[in-house]
């Protein structure tokens, strides 16, 4: 038996009048996952917990049978895990974010562009090692991640302050949560630094040229303390990969005792490497039990408020991703049970994570009585539940159901 989590990350939405009152879901054209969806499971599975932040962290988390209440401490420790990082004792990882910030005559700043316009590796590479060479000290050092995303760590202390996501903050004033780094001494002398380094490097002088986004300030946050896993590995007496673009995603696997998978042109967004994915899926599937799938791109167009792109990763998500690998599946005759499911929506009107319940199916291969008989859909999925009354309350039991150990 093969076992599978297909995951769109961000699919989730809430009805809009420019698509006549249907989410991007309902307009997509998603054959295959429509047809695992009548013919499987279909639930709503509850994967952000009660007081905590909606974030692709704790979903996640929760995804691969984590409970957030006690293995969480933060998204920033994660990617450090995929990026080989050992925290010590002292040392917290915060994620940095190469950003675009607008600043008004009075000073006052808002958050333009959280991605700085999805800028490449190429680039950023070059800029957080400039920031390396210039603006690390004994406390402070930055480690080059993927696009915009990136990892400051910190030894010492923590600093007191609250950090907020900047993905939240699109086209808003940011600037008393910007004042809290200036609070103490060592934050704000680095943040000035970066400032400048960042604005008079040729990078961002030839993006500016160029019309682009530049990346002029660094943006921290998802502090934490590298947590500790049991490995899915011995709790399911499994072996298995992770597929996905983010560091975040890696290392969750990593701690999870998921071999992390790189496959070229991976870019977390609706660019990426589709088909390497899915053939990195099948593939990994020949040796091992189970494989991890994770999509990036409708989460990213849900913040850069992009219906088009939205509905193009959504229906690229089924006929790039899932599609492929059932088929490869039932062509190689494997039984297997599949999940596909989102983390948590990313509305096009908020640009930002809620905690609302997520559309989930549990597809068994060998399965011969009716299904649900739905199309996959947030609508479809909450009157469904309100007559099965059948979702699940504690998004980490997922997967304990997938490898059949609560059923």
């Amino acid at each position: 038996m093969k076992y599978l989590i297909l995951v769109g990350d961000g699919m989730g939405d809430y009805p809009l009048d420019e698509l006549g009152g249907k989410t991007p879901l309902e307009v997509a054209n998603i054959p295959m996952i429509d047809t695992l969806c009548a013919k499987g499971k279909f639930f709503l599975n509850h994967t952000i917990p009660d007081g905590y932040p909606p974030g692709s962290d704790v979903a996640n988390m929760s995804l691969m049978g984590y409970n957030p209440a006690s293995y969480y401490t933060g998204r920033a420790p994660l990617e450090a895990a995929a990026m080989g990082i050992k925290l010590a004792e002292d040392e917290f990882a915060y994620r940095c974010n190469m950003v675009t910030i607008d600043q008004s005559e009075n000073g006052d700043l808002s958050m333009r562009d959280f991605s700085a316009g999805h800028i490449t590796n190429e680039e950023s590479h070059q800029l957080i090692a400039a920031l390396e060479a210039e603006c690390a000290t004994a406390h402070f050092r930055f480690v080059a991640g993927v696009s915009y995303r990136h990892l400051l760590v910190y030894k010492g202390e923590h600093p007191g302050f609250e950090t907020v996501p900047p993905h939240d903050f699109i086209g808003k004033d940011i600037t008393s949560h910007y004042n809290k780094y200036l609070t103490q001494i060592e934050w704000k002398e680095l943040l000035v630094k970066a400032g400048q380094v960042l604005k008079n490097h040729p990078v961002n002088l030839k993006r500016i040229q160029e019309g682009k986004n530049p990346a002029n300030l660094i943006w921290l946050w998802g502090e934490g303390k590298m947590p500790s896993f049991p490995r899915l590995t011995d709790r399911f007496n499994i072996t298995g990969s992770m597929i996905s673009a983010v560091d975040l995603l890696k290392g969750l696997g990593i701690l999870g005792g998921l071999a992390p998978l790189d496959i070229p042109g991976a870019t977390g967004y609706i660019d990426t490497n589709y088909a390497g994915k899915a053939q990195a899926a099948v593939d990994a599937l020949n040796n091992e039990d189970f494989v991890f799938v994770h999509l990036e791109g409708p989460d990213e167009a849900g913040h850069k408020g992009s219906i088009e792109d939205k509905i193009t990763a959504i229906e690229d998500f089924d006929a790039k991703i899932v599609t492929p690998i059932v088929d490869q599946l039932r062509k190689k005759g494997e039984d297997f049970r599949v999940v596909i499911t989102m983390d948590h929506f990313t509305p096009i009107a908020l640009r930002t994570h809620v905690s609302d319940p997520v559309a989930t199916i549990l597809y068994d291969s060998r399965e011969q009585s009716p299904g649900s008989g739905q199309a996959f859909n947030e609508k479809s999925c909450v009157a469904y539940d309100a007559e099965k009354k059948n979702s699940i309350t504690s998004g980490y039991e997922m997967i304990e159901i997938l490898f059949n150990t609560s059923e």
